[in-house]
């Protein structure tokens, strides 16, 4: 018996005019997005239809993209596709616990929008950074970050694929130290902290006091987190594993190897993009990915899978 899993992409993912068709051909869609505008008091269709700064700015961000990718998701399982399992890298987390019933869609915009704003603000600018390592086995790229203080593994995205975060001193001696150990390349990231550190731990434990006033409910599904990459059957769980997973590596290739282990053979990514496709392309290529960023590709996805 084949086994669906909703996976949602990362911060990273967002572009300007995501949405927009579902937002004018749904009026599900449309509902979730214009209850954002006013629970956040923000435009979010100027935020996520129009090019504008305020898109790649993290405090803005988060909520814009969870909105959208959590519009899409209802669009998905109003035409009866659902899931087996849910997963989220990052971000995407918070849209793969409401997906699995445990918070609602309208908890998951307001706890994201303040999350982005604490993660935004944790760190002065410019004394964090992450950085990108391809071409390098992952446990090489632990041996050499651990011997250097400061600096720490963000992100396992698949194999050959790993990011490293931490102070910005830290991080570009790590940097030098990889590339002359044979990394392909390091790549510094155009983002404004350094995300999954330690360095954010009192961002977490601000969120903490945030998920405190969200309401759980009993999960639907099982979600896999990012912290430990082990199946969650229990919302009561679910708010130290999120206030813990800002500063926290994010275990996505541990994450995906686990799900197809226990059976699951089609991943449906819903956002923006097709990073997640492209991380899974590396990690199994014998598993079966759909993208759903668009209206006509859930007309697609429904038909082939439903």
């Amino acid at each position: 018996m084949s086994k669906i899993a909703f996976i949602f992409p990362g911060q990273g993912a967002q572009k300007a005019g995501m949405g927009k068709d579902f937002y004018e051909q749904s009026e599900t869609a449309r509902r979730i997005i214009d209850r954002a505008s006013e629970l956040l008091d923000i435009d979010m269709k100027a935020l996520c239809f129009e090019e504008n700064e305020k898109l790649d700015q993290t405090e803005y961000t988060q909520a814009a993209l969870v909105t959208v990718c959590m519009a899409m998701e209802k669009v998905l399982e109003e035409k009866g596709l659902k899931p087996d399992v849910t997963a989220g890298l990052s971000l995407g987390e918070y849209c793969a616990v409401a997906s699995a019933g445990a918070m609602s869609t309208e908890d998951a915009i307001k706890t994201v929008r303040k999350r982005g704003i604490l993660m935004e603000t944790a760190v002065p600018k410019g004394k964090g950074a992450m950085a990108a390592v391809l071409g390098m086995e992952n446990e090489a790229v632990e041996e050499i970050v651990g011997k250097i203080d400061g600096v720490t593994v963000a992100n396992y995205n698949c194999p050959g694929q790993i990011v490293i975060t931490g102070w910005t001193e830290a991080v570009d001696k790590a940097a030098k130290a990889l590339k002359d150990a044979g990394a392909r390349r390091v790549m510094i990231l155009n983002v404004s902290g350094p995300f999954h550190s330690p360095m954010l731990q009192k961002a977490g434990e601000e969120l903490q006091k945030v998920l405190e006033e969200v309401e759980l409910k009993p999960l639907a599904i099982p979600y896999v987190t990012n912290v430990t990459a082990e199946y969650i059957t229990d919302s009561s769980q679910t708010k130290e594993l999120l206030s813990r997973q800002v500063a926290s590596s994010v275990r996505w290739q541990q994450s995906m190897e686990r799900m197809i282990e226990d059976g699951v053979d089609t991943f449906v990514e819903i956002g923006p993009g097709r990073t997640l496709a492209g991380f899974m392309k590396k990690i199994n290529k014998e598993v079966k990915v759909r993208n759903v960023s668009c209206m006509e590709d859930v007309e697609k996805v429904v038909q082939e899978l439903c």
